[in-house]
């Protein structure tokens, strides 16, 4: 443990973090940063079948949380007068979204971020398959260029007319992803690594794109199944990415979530966009690629969890950029008791911390 930071055992952290392990999960870790204040902890084990501590400094595929990164890029741009939310898809990407009920021309920029373009999500339907073990292996070190994951996605009608109604869809960052390329002329991970990792000094923090491999140290990752599970730690997520593709710690992600809250790295307008929420979407309604939670004391927090093969990532930060919680269980399987656990544990977290 590095100096400074405060011991979670046998606090109300190390308590709900025991409460995860015990619901089911394989292995999780978290950290809580309140002002003047760190707590770590962890719980499981790293390798299933084996009493191997979980690393409180573990790296681990953000998933989801990685289209909150785009988001930011997209909304710095929007500030900077390189793109506007209300330009068309079409604009930006000429013919890239069109046929079978589709078009490019009537899907706007926030239509993308706030998942109500209505496109059919091609990773979705790959992500379900690698819930077994014979779809893991099928998918597990595919490479995919975006423009191939979006014209999957185009093959299929639209789900619904554009803004008409709400549903999470990959597709619609991996095509922000490809905006950001075109407005920038250099691609969306370098756009993150120069506009956020380097200025906040994320270290851990890696975009690997189609390289399998965790950098050390990390807790082995597993798929749980309705009758046992399976180890998933290498995966391929380049053809993900700006939707899932991110590495990280719980340090590092905390630090990216009170930059962001905290109004370090958007102005007031573009942040206000971002917090402006559909309540159609998850939790208490879905901003710009951020989740809207207000927890069992009433305290308003932000976030987007993300789940990959291997890893569930969670937490929060509350509305002043403040306070932040990161939680990361290393496995994934959506297992409701563990999800109600990793709730217990945010909520109790930031509201202990007020």
């Amino acid at each position: 443990m590095t100096a400074g930071v405060a011991q979670a055992s046998p606090s109300d952290l190390q308590r709900d973090l025991d409460a995860i392990r015990d619901s089911g999960a394989v292995g999780v870790q978290a950290r809580l940063v309140s002002p003047g204040k760190e707590s770590v902890g962890s719980s499981g084990t790293s390798v299933r079948g084996h009493h191997v501590p979980v690393p409180t400094n573990g790296h681990f595929r953000i998933g989801s949380d990685t289209k909150t990164f785009a988001a930011t890029v997209l909304l710095q741009l929007v500030a900077q007068g390189r793109i506007s939310l209300d330009d068309s898809v079409e604009k930006w990407l000429p013919n890239l979204v069109q046929g079978n009920g589709n078009d490019g021309n009537l899907i706007t920029v926030r239509n993308l971020l706030q998942h109500t373009s209505g496109i059919y999500d091609y990773p979705h339907t790959a992500e379900i398959e690698m819930q077994t073990e014979a779809g893991f292996r099928k998918h597990q070190f595919k490479r995919m260029a975006p423009e191939k994951v979006v014209e999957l996605s185009v093959a299929h009608p639209p789900v619904f007319a554009p803004g008409s109604k709400w549903e999470y869809s990959n597709v619609n960052y991996i095509i922000a992803g490809m905006i950001i390329e075109k407005v920038t002329g250099r691609s969306w991970r370098d756009e993150v690594r120069d506009r956020i990792i380097r200025p906040l000094g994320m270290h851990d923090t890696t975009l690997p794109g189609d390289s399998p491999f965790l950098p050390w140290p990390h807790a082995e990752g597993y798929t749980l199944t309705g009758t046992g599970a399976f180890r998933s730690t290498e995966v391929s997520l380049g053809w993900g990415g700006a939707a899932a593709e991110i590495v990280s710690t719980t340090k590092d992600l905390g630090k990216f979530w009170r930059a962001l809250l905290g109004g370090k790295l958007l102005p007031a307008a573009q942040l206000a966009e971002m917090k402006t929420t559909d309540p159609r979407g998850l939790y208490d309604g879905y901003g710009l690629g951020v989740l809207r939670h207000v927890t069992n004391c009433g305290i308003v927090t932000w976030f987007h969890d993300g789940g990959t093969p291997g890893f569930a990532t969670g937490g929060a930060v509350t509305d002043d950029g403040r306070t932040s919680v990161i939680v990361s269980l290393s496995n994934d399987g959506k297992i409701k008791d563990q999800m109600a656990a990793k709730t217990r544990l945010v909520d109790n977290a930031i509201c202990r911390s007020r």
